[in-house]
């Protein structure tokens, strides 16, 4: 029989064993691991802009389509512009900015409890004759976070796609934001009224047509999964409010 002093020191020799594998293994894996994120990432970004994309050629088609990358702040300036694999201004690329930080950046802020001045990215799009401007969307859900991005046209208000994501969606309820059914009703929604004014898009509860919202505002709810609805409808205002500024200079050009 083995003594209790043996079988304590094999164990704890299998568990410093066990766990230097394990440590190799997430610092191997993880330059493959954070590649599959940035290429997911890039294809989101294309997809919004009806781009299709693999995971062979999402870069390429990136390089492409992708003419500029830019940083603005609140007051709707340019702050950093990456293009051509350079920076023409600044040194912040706005693919690497967390969009969540930001966010929360901006509420501490807002609140009085946090100091920085929040910046947002911004994607303009190239697509044969269309210029297209992509916009990076960060919210909350059900049972987590949400997310994803928002092409709009040349003239910064109607839709061209959309895209989004989550990991902790009910399945065949909020998960439902993710399929096409849901987000083919934004191509053609404005964010802007007639008069200028910024509206938004909101996702309503038993359907645009028995509202009465102007139907270029809004998109039906998903049957059963009203919160993650309305965490996208408060996703699309949080998140697209911080451009109004940006849009209305551009404009005024």
């Amino acid at each position: 029989m083995y003594s209790n002093g043996y079988i304590f020191r094999y164990a704890s020799i299998m568990v410093v064993l066990v766990a230097a594998l394990l440590s190799a293994a997430a610092i191997l894996l993880q330059p493959a691991q954070e590649r599959n994120v940035k290429i997911e990432k890039i294809q989101d970004i294309l997809q919004s802009a009806n781009i299709t994309s693999t995971t062979a050629n999402a870069e390429e088609l990136y390089g492409s389509h992708i003419v500029k990358e830019i940083v603005i702040n609140s007051a709707g300036e340019e702050l950093s512009i990456y293009s051509n694999g350079k920076f023409e201004k600044g040194n912040q690329r706005a693919f690497e900015l967390d969009v969540k930080g930001e966010l929360k950046a901006k509420q501490e802020l807002k609140s009085g409890k946090g100091k920085k001045e929040p910046v947002f990215p911004l994607f303009v799009c190239q697509k044969g004759d269309q210029q297209l401007y992509i916009i990076p969307l960060y919210g909350v859900g059900l049972w987590g976070p949400v997310w994803g991005n928002m092409a709009l046209k040349s003239d910064l208000n109607t839709v061209e796609g959309v895209t989004f994501g989550h990991k902790t969606e009910t399945p065949g309820l909020g998960a439902e934001i993710s399929t096409p059914i849901f987000e083919s009703q934004f191509p053609g929604k404005a964010i802007f009224d007639s008069d200028g004014n910024f509206v938004s898009i909101t996702v309503v509860k038993g359907g645009v047509a028995n509202s009465n919202l102007d139907p270029v505002h809004g998109v039906d709810a998903i049957s059963g999964g009203t919160i993650t609805s309305n965490g996208v409808s408060s996703m699309l205002k949080n998140c697209l409010e911080n451009y109004v500024t940006y849009i209305k200079n551009q404009k005024a050009i």
